[in-house]
């Protein structure tokens, strides 16, 4: 009974010309960039001077956990827990750059899959260290976030 009129919803919508259409042109495959806007700006990232190195990754650590979407949660909080303890103050930097610079999320996540090109900026030894440590060599499960 449901499935019938289910069907009957579908056949008309498909009738209409247009409605479909319009969102299947809308899939996510589909990069959007957000159209220039003087009311609605995003905010770039706060400059922290006198952040000592300890603080900064104490912050890099939260801000990886932290992301709002699941993918670079595990992503960025396994890398962390894996490589931050070891880099440079010069890495620390690059890395702080990566996942607070650009404005979307996801762009993190394409990059680091590899399923968008690197802006140059943003392509650095620690974007190819993150690039690899997406491909998951080791088979290493990542289905939560390590323990802090």
């Amino acid at each position: 009974m449901i499935s019938s009129k289910i069907l009957n919803v579908t056949r008309q919508l498909r009738s209409k010309p247009g409605i479909l259409q319009s969102f299947s042109r809308l899939s996510s495959s589909d990069m959007i960039d957000p159209p220039e806007d003087p009311v609605f700006t995003i905010p770039r990232p706060i400059s922290r001077e006198g952040e000592d190195l300890e603080q900064r990754k104490a912050r890099l650590i939260y801000q990886s956990r932290k992301r709002g979407m699941l993918e670079n949660d595990l992503l960025l909080s396994t890398f962390v827990a894996k490589y931050l303890h070891t880099f440079t103050p010069t890495q620390v930097d690059l890395y702080d750059k990566l996942i607070n610079g650009p404005s979307n999320d996801w762009d993190i996540f394409y990059w680091a899959s590899e399923v968008k090109e690197i802006p140059e900026e943003y392509n650095t030894e620690i974007m190819k260290l993150l690039k690899l440590h997406c491909k998951n060599l080791n088979k290493e499960s990542r289905i939560r976030q390590p323990d802090l």
